[in-house]
């Protein structure tokens, strides 16, 4: 046993002696620093490089995946990062990144100070806390960005991918799936983090689909697929009940369903009837 407590105490210490300037990780900005190569190249390599030659890679921290990034000369990466020290990292070790290094915070940033109109990816190792915020975003900047993989608590990447039927679809995989193609590309154990989370991972990559307009009022779309998933176990007359539904309408069969059961066109057909409706 003492032989065993050894050698873990030494591996520990021997990592800290390895690199001395290490990042510290930070609990309050949700990170957990990958260390796998084999992963992050895998992940920068989930890029296909399709109708862009910008990619913005957010929380980069120590830049495990910011250098495949780099290596991939199809595109220029910049990187978004609002710790402090992980910037400083960076600084000293990607020189040649030093001038594409955005200090900000991705949620409050205004892309469009940096890439302007043109098209760009969004990649990253995403801090948990925030995750699910950051695919908000991307949505909302849907008309740049063409592209975007990167890994999440495997639960969400998940949730994003699932379809129609399942107890994890909801208001997350509607709107994402509304704009992108989602594909669920591969399953990543907590060992090869530090620290190292207490769930899995999951590596997941968006394609904007080729028309990611929607033939029916945007802003509706959104409250309907909101309101719905709000009260998830009734059926879409009682949940939706707030949108003032005449009598009539309600007798629709769509009506009858719950909102899991629909997929992404049965709710653009929903608004549709809705908007008809006078909402």
């Amino acid at each position: 046993m003492a032989k065993k407590k050894f050698k873990k105490e030494f591996t520990k210490n021997h990592k800290k002696q390895h690199d001395p300037n290490a990042v510290r990780a930070k609990k309050f900005l949700g990170q957990h620093f990958l260390e796998d190569e084999s992963v992050a190249q895998r992940i920068g390599e989930a890029l296909t490089g399709n109708g862009y030659n910008k990619v913005l890679e957010i929380g980069p921290g120590m830049g495990v995946l910011t250098k495949y990034l780099l290596d991939n000369k199809d595109f220029t990466t910049y990187v978004v990062e609002i710790d402090t020290e992980s910037v400083d990292y960076l600084k000293a070790n990607y020189l040649n990144l030093s001038a594409r290094i955005l200090e900000e915070d991705f949620l409050k940033y205004d892309v469009s100070k940096t890439f302007g109109d043109e098209q760009f990816a969004i990649s990253g190792n995403f801090p948990y806390n925030i995750s699910t915020q950051i695919v908000f975003k991307a949505i909302e900047n849907r008309a740049y960005v063409p592209e975007f993989s990167g890994m999440f608590q495997k639960e969400v990447a998940k949730r994003i991918a699932e379809k129609e039927g399942s107890k994890v679809y909801g208001i997350l995989s509607v709107l994402t799936q509304a704009f992108f193609e989602v594909s669920y590309l591969f399953t990543v154990p907590p060992s090869v983090f530090d620290p190292p989370p207490k769930v899995d991972s999951g590596v997941i990559r968006l394609i904007r689909k080729k028309d990611y307009s929607l033939p029916v009022d945007e802003k509706l779309f959104f409250r309907v697929v909101k309101t719905a998933f709000n009260q998830r176990r009734k059926m879409l007359r009682s949940s939706l009940k707030s949108l003032n539904l005449s009598d009539s309408l309600k007798e629709d069969p769509i009506f009858a369903k719950r909102p899991e059961q629909l997929s992404v066109q049965e709710f653009i057909i929903l608004t549709q009837k809705i908007a008809s409706n006078g909402v």
